[in-house]
């Protein structure tokens, strides 16, 4: 069913690599619902939510695109919904705000079913592709290094090194060595083993303790929260939310189409300048975002985390189909992930080692021909300065098109990045992100 012999891999290498994205991307089930919370969603239907949609867009991924990338709500789309909720000062509900969500999932349903997102994957040059790689690679490596401690905030510098005697960044420090040493010996398994081996250290440390119970029976105290469209669309009619719909939509849009770019390449999975079964793929997360909206979460997007897997050699749908598994039981076992998601340690190093093998396409830009190699810098850059798939994406889509035209190129540049060119500055200039 999933190829694995053309693939040139294993149940056992599939299923360690489920294993690997689903230990990376886990905090989510937690962080969700606690930003959430903050716009008045109880955490526990925030917590099953964001589940099932994980489940149901991940699955979607295994069984009908067969690819390694796994789907859940994504963090800062989550961080918008919270402000645009506070934002109202009383005069927005978090019900009328799903309502924009389930309004944007449903579109994008419908973007998902036509040409247009496999178009728009064709048309990205390779060099952005390139440094959308490169820069996920690099924006990856930052966040476990923030995670581990070993970057902090700085007040003028923005960032610092860390306080690398304290016992969380010493753990860190220690995973981090023992998975490259690990890699470096090309011992199956490095990231996944580190992680292990990392977690051990920690209950010896004192770091990770299992305390009372570590099961708990989900449940959604408010049900389905919306499910008419003609009532939902209602809702961002009458409150005016086209802005927030429309942020939505192009966020959504392009840190998925980004993230599945990236990791694709990272696998070895793009044919050329096109994605496989890219509709299948491209449909899983605009399902799950609706679907996700109705029970009470952010959108979702492709999960940038699905790299640590491929890393260990995941390659098909039965990488993700283990990670859709993972995340059912998961669901009863709230306070056993909530335990393990609060040690970043065991997780960081992982997103650092992949970071530095996803920035390796870097080789592959054209650095000779400015009007192509800056753009693609420029992605690379801003990904991790400004926390942003999107936003990276977005510079480059604005600033790629204007050289071409400098340069007397302006035919070669496809007519989807001139409209998406001004959709971003749009973006950019008077909506959030």
């Amino acid at each position: 069913m999933f190829h694995l012999k053309e693939h040139n891999t294993t149940v056992k290498t599939e299923v360690l690599a489920g294993m690997t994205t689903f230990l990376t991307m886990a905090y989510i089930v937690i962080v969700n619902p606690i930003i959430l919370a903050d716009a008045g969603v109880p955490f526990d239907q925030v917590f099953l939510a964001t589940i099932i949609s994980a489940v149901i867009g991940t699955l979607w991924m295994a069984l009908f695109a067969n690819y390694p990338i796994a789907i859940a709500p994504g963090m800062g789309l989550n961080a918008y919904f919270t402000s645009v909720v506070l934002a109202s000062n009383g005069q927005l509900d978090y019900l009328t705000a799903f309502s924009a969500v389930f309004i944007a999932g449903l579109l994008f349903v419908i973007l998902s079913l036509t040409p247009f997102r496999e178009k728009l994957i064709q048309s990205i040059p390779e060099n952005l592709k390139n440094g959308i790689t490169a820069g996920i690679g690099l924006f990856i490596a930052f966040i476990g290094l923030r995670l581990s401690g070993i970057v902090v905030h700085h007040e003028t510098n923005l960032v610092q090194l860390g306080e690398l005697t304290s016992p969380p960044v010493l753990l860190a420090l220690f995973g981090l060595l023992v998975t490259v040493i690990l890699m470096t010996l090309n011992i199956y398994g490095s990231i996944f083993i580190g992680m292990i081996l990392t977690g051990i250290l920690a209950v010896f440390t004192g770091q990770l303790e299992f305390k009372g119970s570590l099961t708990q029976i989900p449940s959604l105290p408010e049900g389905i929260l919306v499910w008419n469209p003609l009532q939902a669309f209602g809702d961002v009619v009458s409150h005016g939310l086209y802005g927030v719909v429309l942020a939505f939509l192009i966020v959504t849009l392009f840190d998925t189409t980004g993230t599945m770019i990236g990791v694709a390449k990272q696998a070895g999975l793009m044919k050329g300048n096109t994605l496989p079964r890219a509709r299948q793929a491209l449909l899983a997360d605009s399902v799950a975002t609706t679907v996700g909206s109705m029970f009470g979460t952010s959108p979702t997007s492709a999960y940038i985390e699905s790299s640590s897997g491929v890393a260990v050699g995941g390659r098909t749908g039965l990488t993700t189909l283990t990670v859709a598994i993972l995340f059912i039981v998961a669901a009863f076992f709230g306070p056993l992930v909530s335990t393990l998601s609060g040690v970043s340690a065991i997780t960081a190093p992982a997103l650092i080692i992949v970071g530095s093998l996803m920035i390796g396409v870097v080789k592959n830009i054209e650095w000779d021909s400015f009007d192509e190699a800056f753009p693609a810098f420029l992605i690379i850059l801003t990904m991790p300065l400004t926390s942003s798939i999107a936003t990276g994406i977005a510079l480059g889509f604005i600033t790629y098109p204007i050289l071409k035209v400098v340069k007397g190129k302006g035919k070669q540049v496809p007519i989807l990045l001139y409209v998406f060119a001004a959709l971003f500055t749009y973006q950019i200039l008077f909506l959030a992100h």
